[in-house]
């Protein structure tokens, strides 16, 4: 049985998994995956240090566990220069530029309709006072 006829299969009986974007949203959005991937997208070819930088708030382990599962998904690409010393770099792969129009429509969301999160949430927290 092919994994798509399993996971269709799984989902008549298993909650999680009736949700088609449940994967992608578990791939994509973790914490520090979005940030990574907008960067390189944006940035080109990067390596670790400046990822770092741009990436303020993230830790080396935590960048260097995220980019070994970027790699690992298909979505990061890295290439490694046997100088010395050593140099890395890490670039989008063509499965992870693929997600652009999806990291539009999301961005083009924000714009439109994060203030009105905003005040959703303003009133539901005065109503709850």
């Amino acid at each position: 049985m092919a994994v798509k006829e399993m996971r269709m299969a799984s989902a008549a009986t298993d909650p999680e998994l009736a949700c088609p974007i449940g994967p992608v949203v578990d791939i994509v959005f973790s914490r520090w995956t979005t940030p990574i991937l907008w960067s390189l997208h944006a940035h080109g070819r990067q390596r670790f240090v400046e990822l770092e930088r741009r990436i303020a708030r993230i830790t080396p382990k935590v960048l260097t566990q995220r980019l070994r599962q970027l790699e690992r998904d298909g979505l990061v690409v890295r290439t490694y220069h046997p100088e010395v010393p050593p140099r890395v770099e890490y670039e989008i792969s063509e499965l992870g530029r693929s997600l652009a129009p999806l990291f539009a429509h999301l961005a083009e969301w924000a714009a439109d309709n994060l203030d009105k999160v905003e005040q959703s949430r303003h009133d539901y927290d005065a109503d709850s006072a």
